[in-house]
């Protein structure tokens, strides 16, 4: 049977992405490969001569990063800029003194050890795992006149990159023995510190004793507007009813409050202490609750304010739920797509309010197609967007693989353009990044086995791999080591930062497979633009520099 064009590449990616992961999957000393065992199963297959046309391996092995790094943007958009602010000074001073000095060493590679220029460059890509670099190191010395650059630099990237892998994760294996560290402990840190960081929403229930309050409308109590507490129900002569800008508290009345668990202390000391009873679990015919989902893109982007539920609907919304925290309703908080919200009122107007909002708990694991195809659109135009930097002879560019990540973060960030909604299912977004780097180093295997033991055993391939696990070994360790002693940097973010630094997505996937924390994950994206800008340029700067000394 003899197979051509199409039907050849997919059996052959098929069984490279299948034998990798089979080898991913086997534990030596306690560490897995993961989805990194379809590169080591691509150089075996492009060995043998197994391969498939050279424009299609090119358009998997990019069409497989963009997937990835697209999927990586949409799960840590929401959380990123949060975790920017917080950490990403001191993640991305890491980052940039990893970068600084790979490229130093690169250089020292080349005037001391006296590697050629191309084939330096070549293992300054491989070693930190960025093909963009790869390419900015080509066209940049094709400018400078350098001939048979492509074959050289291809050469000593393929050499250096599976050492530039196992790297990684040799020095986020040599931090955690070192210093003693656990992941599960880390990620328990993680979780703690975010939780720190949280100001828990709380219910309570208080009966007015205050002589001040008694008596005045709630619409004219303004310590009570500066708090950020609601009001839901209120209960007065044995009845309950949802609380109106106009009643009148008498004493003895029972108000249930949410708000923010420091401000609930403010309000006791407002309208008096914690009552006996509680609202919630008394029946009521004129009050209910019930939980709704947003789902329906009319109200994304709203404001409580606007669709003021109160007016309209006799309805209270009492909370929001998004993204697994608590949040109390203010006027001005705008819903988002996936919150969910405690809505207190009168039964009858439960279902006019659900169709408004959609309710459809169904659309939370549907994935909407359209959005995804748009922002991988986008994501190559701002990849593909050329910035003049001084002293450059060509234009740097984020590439396929910052585009589609810069993007995709703004995007979910974002959450919705009109209908548009850039909500991804956790399981379909899992789906999309793990089949997306599979694709990517099944394609890069393929691409640098051919030639590649030739290369190591016959030519300079074993002088190239050394020089090439200086450059990825000296950099990291020693930022790694300093850095966790000088800030004890979460471990988990460290890893992050170590993957991101380094650009390499295997990497990331062997951090996140050592707990279910998004803390690797969040680091990864905080640093990963400047990084890849400053892998793509660091290439071009020394070529510049060096050719002709």
């Amino acid at each position: 049977m003899h197979m051509h064009g199409v039907a050849q590449a997919l059996l052959v990616l098929s069984a490279v992405a299948a034998l990798g992961l089979g080898l991913g999957q086997i534990k030596v000393a306690g560490v897995r490969l993961g989805v990194g065992g379809a590169l080591f199963a691509g150089l075996a297959f492009g060995h043998f001569g197994i391969g498939m046309e050279a424009n299609m391996l090119t358009f998997v092995r990019e069409f497989g990063l963009v997937l990835f790094v697209y999927a990586i943007g949409v799960s840590v958009g929401p959380g990123f800029f949060e975790a920017f602010k917080k950490d990403g000074i001191v993640l991305n001073v890491l980052a940039v003194a990893i970068v600084v000095s790979g490229t130093l060493a690169a250089v020292v590679v080349h005037l001391v050890v006296g590697i050629e220029l191309p084939a330096a460059l070549g293992i300054l890509s491989g070693a930190v795992t960025n093909t963009p670099s790869l390419a900015a190191g080509q066209q940049v010395l094709n400018q400078l006149g350098v001939n048979n650059v492509g074959a050289m630099m291809g050469q000593a990237y393929a050499v250096a990159y599976p050492f530039g892998i196992v790297g990684i994760l040799l020095t986020m294996l040599l931090v955690r023995v070192g210093f003693r560290l656990n992941a599960e402990r880390a990620a328990q840190d993680f979780e703690a510190e975010q939780a720190a960081n949280y100001t828990a929403v709380e219910t309570v229930n208080v009966v007015v004793r205050n002589p001040a309050v008694a008596g005045c409308q709630l619409r004219d109590l303004d310590e009570l507007k500066e708090m950020g507490v609601v009001l839901s129900r209120v209960l007065h002569d044995g009845s309950q009813h949802v609380v109106s800008a106009d009643d009148v508290l008498a004493e003895g009345d029972v108000v249930l409050a949410i708000g923010p668990r420091n401000k609930l202390e403010r309000l006791k000391r407002l309208i008096g202490p914690i009552a006996d009873v509680d609202l919630k679990t008394m029946e009521s015919t004129e009050v209910a609750w019930e939980r709704m989902v947003v789902t329906h893109s009319a109200v994304l982007g709203k404001s409580l304010g606007e669709l003021n539920f109160r007016a309209n609907h006799n309805l209270v919304i009492s909370r929001i739920s998004r993204a697994g925290h608590d949040l109390v309703p203010g006027a001005h908080l705008k819903l988002q797509f996936g919150d969910i919200l405690t809505v207190v009122g009168d039964p009858q107007g439960f279902g006019t309010v659900a169709a408004l909002v959609g309710n459809r708990s169904k659309a939370l694991q549907e994935t909407q197609m359209i959005p995804i195809f748009i922002g991988i659109a986008l994501g190559m135009l701002a990849g593909s967007v050329p910035v003049m930097l001084p002293g450059l002879p060509a234009p740097v560019q984020l590439g396929l693989a910052g585009g589609p990540l810069v993007v995709a973060i703004a995007l979910s960030r974002l959450g919705h353009v009109g209908p548009l909604v850039w909500f991804m299912p956790p399981a379909a977004n899992h789906m999309m990044r793990d089949f997306g780097i599979a694709l990517f180093l099944a394609a890069v295997g393929l691409k640098s086995g051919q030639g590649f033991v030739d290369t190591l055993l016959f030519g300079d391939g074993l002088r190239w791999m050394a020089c090439g696990v200086a450059v990825t070994l000296v950099p990291l360790v020693t930022v790694a080591v300093v850095g966790y002693w000088l800030t004890r940097l979460n471990y988990l973010s460290l890893c992050g930062v170590l993957a991101g630094s380094m650009t390499d997505p295997p990497a990331l996937a062997f951090a996140q497979g050592m707990s279910t924390s998004e803390a690797p994950i969040l680091s990864y994206a905080a640093i990963y633009p400047l990084v890849m800008v400053l892998r793509v340029v660091a290439p071009q700067v020394v070529a510049l520099v060096l050719w002709g000394i």
